[in-house]
């Protein structure tokens, strides 16, 4: 198989959030590619930084904004981008809102994150993959999560303050992957790919109880690091995997197949 089938050199690809745990990752190995990244969120101060860290190292970096929650913001974002780049070539929903501290969060919250992470994310796949439909190609990559695959494990908090789960997360990370799928189906005739990564823990400093057991729940014996989502959003965006699509992809250390 050819190495250009991995390549993203002269795609343009856009990704939701971008400064964020996931984002800030992704964007500098998207970047690194040679495609032409936008990132686009709420917070542009943000991400006019990254870009600029981006763009001093050679690389084409743009920030756009984005209030995936307001349907007119992303109508005139897909406006934006579309006016000047064209049709992408990829697109990456990472976005994700969380006003939800705990289990009994207030039901206003529930609402909110509802609005941003179920139909926010559905509008960006009607907009921009109707662009990309009309172009015959593209692939759309969401970024989804272990716990919209399995419940949670409360015995992995047991001697920390990290115990109480909001449902919120759960229940939209569980419909963005059978979301994934509707749209494979609707937009694959038309050339356009549809696939969702579901990652696991990410590293970021927790308390020691609650690492030791995450780590041994997993096969690799490991949390995952900045740089261990990009490899799989890549591989999704590239026509190296040309005939995917509708899969919804763990990465995750193993912590679901033990």
């Amino acid at each position: 198989m050819s190495s250009n089938l991995f390549s993203l050199e002269g795609k343009t690809i856009l990704l939701t959030g971008g400064a964020g745990l996931y984002g800030r990752g992704l964007a500098a190995m998207l970047a690194e590619t040679g495609a032409t990244l936008i990132l686009a969120s709420r917070d542009v101060a943000k991400l006019q930084a990254v870009a600029e860290e981006e763009t001093a190292q050679g690389h084409r970096v743009f920030a756009e904004s984005l209030d995936q929650g307001d349907e007119g913001s992303v109508v005139a974002l897909h406006e934006r981008v579309t006016a000047q780049h064209g049709a992408l070539h990829g697109l990456v929903n990472n976005a994700v809102l969380r006003p939800m501290k705990g289990t009994n969060g207030a039901t206003e919250q529930f609402a909110e994150s509802m609005r941003v992470n179920a139909t926010g994310l559905m509008l960006m796949h009607r907009h921009f993959g109707k662009t990309m439909a009309e172009a015959g190609r593209g692939s759309i990559v969401n970024i989804g999560s272990i716990q919209g695959m399995i419940g949670p494990s409360y015995e992995l908090y047991t001697g920390t303050n990290m115990g109480d789960m909001p449902p919120d997360y759960f229940f939209h990370k569980g419909g963005m992957e059978n979301l994934t799928r509707f749209y494979a189906a609707y937009y694959g005739p038309k050339g356009v790919r549809v696939n969702n990564l579901a990652p696991g823990g990410f590293f970021n400093h927790q308390p020691e109880p609650f690492l030791q057991r995450y780590c041994e729940h997993t096969m690799l014996g490991r949390m995952a690091d900045e740089t261990d989502l990009g490899g799989a959003v890549i591989f999704l965006l590239s026509d190296a995997s040309r005939y995917i699509t509708g899969v919804n992809l763990p990465v995750d250390g193993g912590y679901t197949a033990k």
